[in-house]
């Protein structure tokens, strides 16, 4: 039996390979450290063996490479492009909100990147994505949260405020703000292109979007006729400085549809008083309807309430 036992030891002694640590200590960092995850000895050399793996779409492992670099070489100029390509996989993954803050991180980290312009266009599709219905995504699960274009266009704006990108995501800003409801803000947003941008082709629409704004909020819940006048003279505006624009068109349905309502106001007015008995009161609405708001069918209204306000009389 001994004999056997001896025999088993001398064989897997022969065929038994030499077990080598998977973790080596490292005296000079005082750490144990898994060569599997040691990067290459230079930022170049690190940079392209990640972009070796983005080349053939190993994007996991690129990224896994490319942040890496970032770690152990941060102020190196690989650093840079690694985060850059970092954004690159993020979008071609299709997730969109990553990527714009991957990218931003170099334009953060990295102003004097030559990415910059590059990174900042980027940035401003990615935002139209999300303005054409794109939704915020996180580990594929779509997020139930107010569309990103806002940030994102503010960045824009922010990385290159006189850029030639600048006024129109100005302008976009507004739009987005816009459709959220969030008139004032909108508001504020298109007037920044007017007094930043003067001779920005987006000044023209901006005057446009500021008389909607107007006209949008007159219609809310809290009945705003100072509101509803403005944005009246807002139109009027627009349509006088610029006769010939596409916009002026639908800037004079707007002040049409603002006068139909303002002649109902005032007629309503008119009607309240009439039901009180306050006669003379009701007649000066009635009279404001026909006199200036002739081209409204609720002159016509008014003018028949008057008539049967003098048959009382008699």
């Amino acid at each position: 039996m001994k004999r056997i036992i001896l025999v088993a030891l001398l064989v897997l002694g022969i065929f038994t390979t030499p077990c080598y640590p998977y973790w080596i200590w490292t005296p000079k960092t005082g750490k144990w450290i898994n060569p599997k995850y040691l990067p290459k000895p230079t930022p170049k050399e690190q940079f392209a063996y990640a972009k070796d793996f983005y080349d053939v779409k190993k994007y996991k492992e690129a990224i896994r490479e490319f942040k890496k670099l970032i770690t152990v070489f941060p102020k190196s100029f690989e650093a840079s492009e690694s985060q850059y390509y970092s954004g690159l996989i993020e979008e071609e993954r299709g997730n969109l909100y990553e990527a714009f803050l991957a990218y931003q991180k170099v334009i953060d980290k990295y102003p004097f990147s030559e990415r910059i312009q590059e990174i900042n266009e980027r940035e401003y599709k990615i935002a139209e994505q999300f303005m054409s219905g794109a939704k915020r995504k996180a580990l594929g699960v779509v997020l139930p949260v107010e569309t990103p274009a806002v940030e994102i266009l503010t960045k824009v704006i922010e990385n290159s405020t006189y850029g030639p990108l600048a006024p129109k995501a100005q302008y976009k800003l507004g739009l987005v703000l816009k459709s959220l409801l969030r008139y004032y803000e909108a508001e504020d947003a298109f007037n920044k292109v007017i007094a930043n941008y003067p001779n920005s082709e987006w000044v023209e629409p901006s005057k446009f979007q500021i008389a909607s704004c107007r006209a949008a909020v007159s219609r809310g819940p809290d009945y705003d006729q100072g509101a509803m006048q403005e944005a009246k003279e807002k139109f009027e505006e627009f349509v006088k400085e610029h006769p010939d624009a596409v916009l002026s068109l639908e800037a004079e349905k707007n002040i049409g549809v603002l006068r139909e309502k303002e002649a109902a106001a005032s007629y309503n007015i008119a009607k309240f008083y009439e039901k009180q008995k306050a006669y003379p009161a009701a007649k000066i609405y009635y009279n404001d309807c026909v006199d200036n708001y002739g081209d409204t069918v609720w002159a016509a209204r008014a003018a028949e309430r008057l008539q049967m306000l003098e048959k009382m009389k008699k």
